[in-house]
């Protein structure tokens, strides 16, 4: 059901919705002028793009978070914000028969809980993801389809549908009936809780908006009857009916629930099994309302949604901080002001390089939308909307960090150093058991160690200089410094941060691989013209040389001792 309509109606009609919980929430700081202005600006954009050109920007969450900011603003400054912009939906020239009503979202399992508390002979279905449509059969033909619109009128969608083999032109009996249901994206066993809707609904929308069809696109839509306004009263009748006109999908996964633990069971089987569409939650239906003459274009007391928890959110960067890794890649990661997703707290996310940080030019203060990358992850999506105030965010020089840069200690250079030392004692390297970032950032403000391998030279009474290693730290510091010496040839290159493939050298020795030139290079397997080329310049830094010596200097067989 296409939930942005839904948002507009409640707005409109003062219907209780999801933005009316909000109001329990403390009230902010007054916000700035610039910021009220940018969110006002950028919920018009929305809807513009949504009711006019057919284009979703942003997700039903995002939409709906960002409208209920600005609600809770204005609810605690009414005198400093103004009122959330009404969508201004597009007069469709065809009427709907039956009004379509949209649904009132129910915040939580509390709400859901008191909605059946009052309701007798209430029945479920997955609240399908896709656009709502009004099918009129006239004698048993496909006679007009009708776009969701306002609820009263919509746009003639029905050439569109026609072509729709999901659609039938024609019923099984002679009925003249009303039907309304939702054109959604075919999909091969969707899971909602690994993918969400991965686009599913913004792929409709964009087919619907087209003029033609072609037979292959016409056949990734769908269609969910999920109303039959005219049809007989009782539920289990209409479902009997809808069956024997060929729409068995509805009577499948339509179900009677008898007390909150049977709905919240549904809920969540749909939610993590495969299904034919994706779902943004479940409906909950009384088996009697009232005749469709009576329906508005308004959510009804007869039937509610509970969706599924966001799977995206805003948050608020409140810095910018470039991280620089072991071979010299640059990666921006957002602070971000604590928000909830999915049963997490999310502080920072990633932006993942220096160019797509560019690209966005995110700076502090900017709404950034955050989802979880296979719900763990936090993966940023992309702007919401940028604050009025650009503050200065200065990024480092990308052309000065390489995978030979930072091999030891100087001004600009502690991040990518501190990485080379946490490689160096990790798994992929030397295993250092017990020693991470925190060992060797205690060691480097001591300045016990300002190149690559000055800990070797370090005794037990010298490591219990630095701030947090004890007696007994020390002890162990050293031994195994020194029991380092014995690791394999190949555990070494890696710890000097040899390129990958260096495999295909072995067995070799150090004054046998730094004789080799790019031609030597090339000629093994598995070494291309620009990985040779990355192993020739590794052989000849003069940094690397010296710490080969050093090596040597300790003994470490492979490097000449």
């Amino acid at each position: 059901m296409v939930q942005r309509f839904i948002v507009g109606l409640i707005c409109l009609a003062g219907w209780l919705s999801p933005l009316a919980s909000f109001s329990a929430e403390p009230c902010p700081a007054v916000p700035a002028p610039g910021a009220v202005t940018a969110l006002v600006e950028r919920l018009a954009e929305w809807d513009d793009a949504y009711y006019r050109r057919g284009e979703s920007a942003v997700s039903d969450d995002v939409y709906d978070q960002a409208r209920a900011r600005l609600e809770n603003w204005r609810r605690c400054h009414p005198e400093r914000v103004p009122a959330a912009p009404v969508p201004q939906y597009p007069r469709g020239e065809a009427a709907h028969p039956v009004a379509q009503t949209g649904l009132e979202k129910l915040p939580d399992v509390a709400a859901v809980g008191r909605w059946m508390s009052r309701r007798d002979d209430v029945w479920i279905q997955p609240k399908v993801d896709g656009v709502a449509v009004t099918l009129v059969y006239a004698q048993g033909e496909l006679e007009r389809a009708i776009s969701r619109g306002d609820g009263m009128t919509g746009q003639d969608w029905t050439e569109r549908v026609r072509r729709l083999p999901s659609v039938p032109a024609r019923l099984p009996e002679a009925y003249d009936a009303v039907l309304q249901g939702e054109l959604y994206l075919r999909r091969d066993a969707h899971v909602q809780a690994e993918v969400g809707d991965a686009g599913a609904r913004a792929r409709v929308i964009g087919l619907m908006a087209r003029d033609a069809l072609s037979v292959a696109e016409a056949a990734e839509v769908g269609l969910f009857v999920w109303e039959w306004p005219d049809g007989p009263a009782a539920l289990p009748a209409r479902l009997e009916g809808l069956a024997a006109l060929g729409f068995a999908d509805t009577v499948a996964f339509t179900h009677p629930v008898a007390d909150l633990a049977s709905v919240e069971q549904w809920r969540d089987a749909w939610f993590r099994s495969p299904l034919p569409f994706a779902t943004d939650g479940i409906v909950l239906r009384q088996a009697s309302r009232p005749a469709g003459a009576r329906w508005e274009a308004e959510p009804p007391a007869w039937a509610v949604a509970w969706k599924h928890a966001p799977r995206e959110t805003m948050a608020e960067v409140r810095g910018v901080e470039f991280r620089i890794g072991r071979t010299g890649r640059v990666t921006p990661l957002l602070h971000l002001h604590p928000v909830a997703l999915e049963g997490r707290t999310v502080r920072r996310v990633s932006a993942v390089s220096l160019a797509r940080w560019r690209e966005l030019d995110i700076r502090p203060g900017d709404q950034v939308v955050i989802a979880l990358a296979g719900l763990t992850i936090p993966r940023l999506e992309g702007v919401a909307w940028r604050s009025p105030e650009r503050v200065v965010v200065e990024a480092p020089d990308a052309e000065a960090y390489h995978a030979l840069s930072c091999l030891q200690v100087m001004p600009g250079c502690e991040g990518q150093f501190l990485e080379r030392l946490a490689w160096l004692s990790g798994p992929e390297a030397l295993g250092l058991s017990g020693v991470g970032q925190g060992t060797w950032r205690a060691l480097i403000e001591a300045d016990l160690v300002e190149t690559l391998l000055d800990w070797l030279a370090l005794d037990e009474r010298t490591l219990r200089s630095a701030h947090g290693v004890g007696e007994v730290r020390a002890s162990a510091l050293a031994t195994t410094f020194d029991a380092a010496r014995a690791a394999p040839f190949s555990r070494w290159l890696q710890a000097l941060g040899a390129p990958p493939g260096i495999e295909a050298a072995l067995p070799a020795d150090w004054a046998t691989l730094s004789e080799y030139d790019h031609q030597d290079w090339v000629a093994l397997d598995g070494v291309g013209p620009g990985r040779a080329a990355a192993m020739a310049e590794f052989f000849a830094h003069p940094e690397i040389q010296r710490l080969a010596s050093w090596l040597a200097v300790h003994g470490v067989v492979g490097f000449g001792g």
